[in-house]
């Protein structure tokens, strides 16, 4: 049987205020969250999301690398007895070299980087040339993180695609140590985040079935993630005090993980509760009226391992947009999260969902 709540977490949850919001069914799939108890259906539905992919991604950036902050390059003034010289475009967006000032590089081409150089040098040395070769790449980078072998930061000092990408993080993460070569990353909740918005890759067709129409290129900062699919946990987001996962064991009903959350905080909407199941590209939406549950009026939800709760301060009218909303939010605190702890960050950023690898 499910726990009872502590009575403070009660009266606490019992508190929260209550406010209506109506939502559209347009385009929608039901689910039930009830389908294994005794009880009566509650508002709920699943809904698809619009996840084509942009054509246009498929294609190379075939722009010139342009310089930016870390990146080292190594300069050679030719028939200098000087030789190579390694140097690296500093955070101000400068380099030094030879008797020069700080040269503005930033947002130049490695061309455009030797041409300046060599009018800066014709002050000193009559019809100068010079050789530039790029050493390292810092300031595009990608992030591939979680169930992959060598998880970290990658350079893009040239086009990379996704499955790229993952070959230079040694690719997916197997179970050595049992002998099993069984793949540990859930591609299903595998996301790809670029400039804080989620892009619809299907990891899951890219890897599983070969669908390279899901194989896009990367741009600088883009964030990979693929978590393990021994995970059980359960997510609970949005207005409680204490956003978090909870380790999921027998079972979790709706009132319980909230009360784990230490309960509802002032403006939400617990009669818009969602709750999200399956796969990020597809997913399922439960809408819970969750003050009639503390109120006796309608029975517990149990939950399932990876649901997704989010508890609303406004939720959209359409259940799609709903959906992306607690999708989109769920995948940008993740993203936060493990991007903080592979930096070396001991605190979480954002909600501390406690989400590991």
């Amino acid at each position: 049987m499910t726990p009872p709540l502590p009575s403070p977490l009660l009266s606490l949850l019992a508190a929260a205020t209550l406010a209506s919001c109506s939502g559209s069914s347009q385009h929608a799939r039901k689910f039930d969250p009830l389908a294994t108890q005794a009880a009566t259906s509650a508002d709920v539905v699943k809904t698809s999301l619009n996840h084509s992919l942009n054509p246009a991604l498929l294609t190379p950036d075939t722009s010139e690398f342009r310089l930016g902050p870390g990146d080292v390059i190594d300069i050679e003034l030719l028939g200098s007895a000087e030789g190579t010289q390694s140097t690296f475009v500093g955070p101000d967006g400068r380099i030094y070299f030879h008797l020069l000032e700080g040269q503005q590089v930033w947002g130049l081409t490695l061309a455009e980087t030797r041409k300046l150089l060599e009018h800066g040098i014709s002050r000193f040395v009559q019809s100068p040339q010079i050789s530039i070769t790029l050493r390292e790449v810092h300031s595009r980078r990608v992030w591939v993180l979680g169930r992959v072998s060598t998880p970290g930061l990658f350079e893009l000092a040239q086009p990379m695609t996704v499955l790229e990408a993952i070959s230079k993080a040694g690719g997916l993460f197997t179970s050595r140590m049992s002998g099993s070569t069984e793949e540990l990353a859930d591609l299903h909740h595998s996301f790809l985040i670029r400039k804080g918005q989620l892009v619809p890759v299907d990891f899951n067709g890219l890897i599983r079935k070969g669908d390279t129409s899901q194989n896009i290129y990367l741009q600088a900062d883009d964030f990979i993630y693929l978590p393990s699919a021994l995970g059980s946990e359960v997510y609970v987001m949005g207005a409680v005090s204490q956003p978090r996962s909870i380790g999921f064991k027998d079972q979790l009903s709706l009132l319980t993980a909230i009360a784990h959350c230490r309960g509802f905080i002032k403006g939400a909407k617990p009669s818009r509760v969602a709750i999200v199941r399956g796969s990020l590209r597809d997913p399922e939406i439960a809408v819970v009226d969750a003050q009639a549950i503390l109120t006796g009026k309608s029975p517990d939800v149990l939950l399932k391992p990876k649901d997704i709760v989010f508890i609303p301060q406004s939720s959209p009218n359409s259940l799609a947009a709903y959906a992306e909303l607690v999708v989109s939010t769920f995948a940008r605190t993740v993203a936060a999260n493990e991007g903080a702890r592979a930096a070396g960050s001991e605190s979480p950023v954002g909600l501390n969902l406690g989400i590991t690898p």
